[in-house]
């Protein structure tokens, strides 16, 4: 990992730290083209565009678009098959992830005033959600787990599940977490074919789902075609650590993000230099451990970036500036440091609170913004698929308490029609 001290200089001006802070940028630029031309040719071609990009990018052999979903009895023939660990496993998180979600529900609500005028809010589930599992260079179980119960929580009538090729162990959560239908297609194709609709994919309200470049991309393409989460690019870690860190546990932490995928980012601040070249020490080591060694060597050698600054204060400054996916706070004094940050996705508290238990069975969801857009999104919850109407009821009375600002402000704005559609309403005897 490459050591950057910051101490004494200007941030602005340091080359690295911009780099870091542009990522979802520079990613953007590099593969929008072809996300592009993927995204065109499902629109124009549905089913056969899916067939033949199934075939080229997921090597996946299908000749009719039938064979591309898969049937509700291979969901619990799966779930039947995989080890009673690996069931247990998907079942306790299952219970927590909707323990803490059911805690998100809204209401519906109404106020009342005296003049009878009645305003309010009904709160409905999402019609049809799409959940977009990664796929391909790993399994992920949990990601359905994720994705799928809070929208079941909210009450989603239909949840469509797209995946590249999905193993057992992925059926198997999609029946734990009562998937409606899965499609075995990845990719910005997956996304597109939800957006808009195939003759065998259906067409959906909102897709979710983490995913690499080409989905997040593909999603941020059609936002206003159809409604998304976020921009959930390659996942990510900033680990603040003072001197007390365990520098194993540090290293652990960052590569447990960076054997996601060659773009994942791993980045460590630090207010010791020492402690910097410990850490760089111990992730080269255990890197020579990893079954995943060749992408995880990929991921640091593009991003890995160990930060060194004057003090915590100034770290989780920095760290507000990357705006992580995953926060993790190894310091003495973590809880110290939580009012400071405002902008991550999740943040982890203290040497046992390891990324890795987020990701699987605590309960908050691990579908979180990446590449600085945790300074506006949110993680996935329940309010991701739920949609509002105000509900408004304007008694006589309540009519003339605000006639007048109403027509005051129509007339400013030059709205003659809506000064109108007031003023016949005085009329009436």
């Amino acid at each position: 990992m490459l050591i950057v001290d910051l101490r004494g200089f200007l941030w602005e001006e340091n080359e690295r730290l911009k780099l870091v802070k542009s990522r979802g940028e520079i990613l953007a630029e590099e593969y929008e083209e072809t996300v592009k031309e993927i995204i065109k040719a499902v629109r124009e071609r549905g089913d056969e565009a899916l067939l033949e990009f199934t075939r080229r990018f997921d090597r996946l052999e299908v000749s009719r678009p039938e064979e591309l979903r898969v049937p509700y009895r291979e969901l619990k023939k799966a779930y039947e098959s995989v080890p009673s660990e690996l069931r247990e496993a998907l079942e306790v998180a299952a219970a927590r992830i909707r323990k803490f979600h059911e805690r998100q529900l809204e209401n519906s609500f109404f106020t009342y005033e005296e003049s009878g005028t009645i305003l309010g809010q009904k709160v409905v589930p999402l019609e049809r959600v799409g959940v977009y599992v990664p796929g391909g260079k790993a399994r992920y179980p949990s990601t359905v787990l994720m994705n799928a119960v809070p929208a079941k929580v909210a009450g989603v009538e239909k949840v469509v599940m797209v995946s590249p090729n999905p193993d057992p162990a992925t059926l198997a959560a999609a029946f734990v977490a009562g998937v409606d239908e899965v499609y075995r297609i990845g990719g910005a194709q997956a996304v597109a074919a939800l957006a808009y609709g195939t003759e065998t994919v259906p067409k959906v309200d909102k897709v979710v789902g983490p995913g690499n470049v080409f989905v997040a991309l593909a999603k941020k393409l059609l936002y206003g075609v159809v409604d998304v989460d976020m921009v959930a690019g390659p996942s990510e870690v900033l680990v603040i650590a003072d001197e007390t860190a365990n520098p194993e546990w540090v290293a652990a932490d960052l590569l447990s993000q960076a054997e996601h995928d060659e773009l994942a980012g791993a980045f460590c601040i630090t207010t010791s230099f020492e402690q910097a070249l410990r850490v760089q020490k111990e992730v080269q080591r255990q890197l020579s451990l990893l079954k995943r060694r060749e992408i995880a060597q990929k991921s640091i050698e593009r991003w890995g970036t160990i930060f060194v600054v004057e003090d915590l204060d100034e770290a989780c400054r920095l760290a507000n500036e990357i705006a992580p996916e995953h926060l993790e706070v190894l310091t003495e004094n973590p809880w110290e440091l939580l009012p400071k940050i405002k902008h991550a996705g999740a943040i982890f508290l203290g040497p046992y609170s390891t990324e890795p238990l987020g990701d699987y069975v605590l309960g908050p969801n691990h579908t979180l913004p990446t590449g600085g857009t945790a300074r506006f999104f949110s993680p996935l919850g329940v309010y991701d698929f739920l949609k509002r109407s105000s509900v408004i009821f304007v008694s006589r009375e309540g009519f003339e308490e605000v006639k007048e600002p109403a027509k005051v402000l129509a007339e400013f704005e030059g709205l003659e029609a809506h000064k109108r559609a007031v003023e016949v309403r005085e009329r009436r005897g």
